[in-house]
């Protein structure tokens, strides 16, 4: 797998004294660039706001890249051979595309990037708005580290590992939901493909899979956990009460049902997976609400370090024979369990009326902060927009004319829009509809 820089001026040419290899660089500038750290003030499932009980989008994506980096490490060592065939296992670049991956996802989470999709689209943008797209836009175009070059000029290893989804929206006549890249970025999408896998090969890198399950293991683990903690997700009645129990996979399957979520394995044998679940519960003595005593702590810590130690286990790389076979293997039973993690979040948490009503004023405030924006863009006074996006609009009014330039007009808002964190959208919405003036001397946008 080449790791090649895009320009080795300012990546992986001479670097004197600095003995990192060109994967380690992408992931120190991933770690100290702006995007990085707002994701501190980005929610997770809930706001960033309720506490530190909660992963935000920050503590989420350190864990993300440290099973990552386990993964690869792990693999490489366990299973040389096919990491040769494979063409290498990069444990750096593995951990880089995972700092990386949460980088585009806008306020308040997935509710935004549905709303943000939904008027990109409607203001004529065929290729909306999507989190994965938004994060490859900010590494390769929009954060600033060298005037002379866009982006972070990270290395195609690290942009493939970033692609899970190695298309845009449009590729195959538009049937793909989760895309890797903008038109206004193919080119950069091209580029960071070209070398390591054949001309129209749409499965990810190993690197890139690898990511992709260390992402599912730490939200679908740790959230758990957290609404655990919280109260809401009762773990102790779940293992105790087969009536509870019962209850949570009749509303599973019925949640199943509606979108063909089954996968393969009919009901019964999601009872004997979530009856394991239970069992491997109940041995760290997870047998009442939690409260906080040091040995529920040490209990629930023991349990989520099995989890994840369990599923970092349950990959294995594999040397494809067709180009239709995937580059890693994921055991069955581990992905069935954590489909039935996930569920728990989504049936206790996600429908929980209190979260639904937050939901929708988030809604407000996403669709408010856009139209205002939007409106400012394609008027002559932009004062109230940030000046890297009046630079970004001037740019296009003096080279761009017809649909190209409204949709730079658009994609320009979309990515101001997406890199605020929860506080600055809620801060900023107040001020525009006049429920919280605030004063003109505070910082609108970092």
């Amino acid at each position: 797998m080449a790791r090649i820089a895009r320009d080795d001026r300012f990546h992986g040419g001479d670097r004197g004294g600095d003995q990192r290899s060109a994967a380690q660089r992408d992931r120190d500038r991933l770690l100290y660039c702006s995007a990085f750290r707002r994701l501190a003030g980005v929610t997770q499932v809930v706001s960033s706001a309720e506490g530190h009980v909660f992963h935000n989008r920050l503590t989420h994506t350190l864990k993300v890249a440290q099973i990552a980096r386990r993964l690869g490490e792990t693999l490489a060592a366990a299973q040389p051979a096919e990491a040769r065939a494979l063409g290498g296992v990069d444990p750096d670049v593995t951990e880089a595309a995972a700092l990386a991956h949460d980088l585009g996802h806008p306020p308040f989470g997935h509710l935004a990037e549905r709303e943000l999709d939904r008027l990109a689209r409607e203001a004529g943008v065929p290729d909306g708005f999507e989190g994965n797209a938004q994060s490859f836009r900010i590494v390769t175009r929009l954060t600033v580290r060298h005037p002379d070059l866009p982006g972070l000029n990270l290395t195609r290893a690290t942009l493939n590992a970033l692609l899970k989804y190695p298309w845009t929206r449009q590729a195959r006549g538009g049937r793909h939901r989760k895309f890797g890249a903008y038109l206004s970025e193919r080119a950069e999408l091209r580029w960071a493909r070209q070398l390591a896998t054949p001309r129209g090969d749409e499965r990810p890198s190993v690197e890139a899979a690898l990511m992709d399950w260390a992402d599912d293991i730490a939200y679908s683990v740790h959230d758990v956990e957290d609404f655990y903690r919280a109260g809401l997700v009762p773990l102790d009645r779940l293992v105790a009460d087969r009536r509870e129990s019962g209850r949570f996979l009749e509303r599973a399957f019925a949640h199943w049902r509606q979108a063909d979520g089954f996968e393969g394995l009919p009901e019964a044998g999601y009872q004997r997976v979530f009856d394991g679940l239970r069992q491997l519960v109940a041995i760290f003595q997870i047998d009442e609400p939690f409260r906080g005593t040091g040995l529920q702590r040490a209990g629930l810590r023991s349990l989520t370090s099995n989890l994840v130690s369990r599923y970092v286990e349950g990959i294995r790389l594999h040397v494809p024979a067709t180009p239709a076979e995937p580059r890693v293997t994921i055991e069955p039973h581990h992905r069935q369990e954590l489909k039935l993690l996930k569920e728990l979040v989504w049936q206790y948490v996600i429908l929980n009326p209190g979260l639904a009503t937050q939901h929708h004023g988030q809604t407000e405030v996403i669709r408010t902060l856009f139209e205002v924006y939007l409106t400012a863009a394609r008027t002559a006074d932009r004062t109230i927009l940030p000046p890297r996006a009046r630079e970004e609009l001037d740019a296009a009014d003096r080279t761009l004319r017809g649909r190209a330039h409204r949709t730079a007009q658009v994609r320009t808002v979309l990515d101001l829009v997406a890199g605020m964190t929860d506080a600055q959208a809620l801060r900023l919405f107040r001020r525009f509809t006049g429920s919280g003036l605030g004063s003109f001397t505070d910082p609108l946008q970092a």
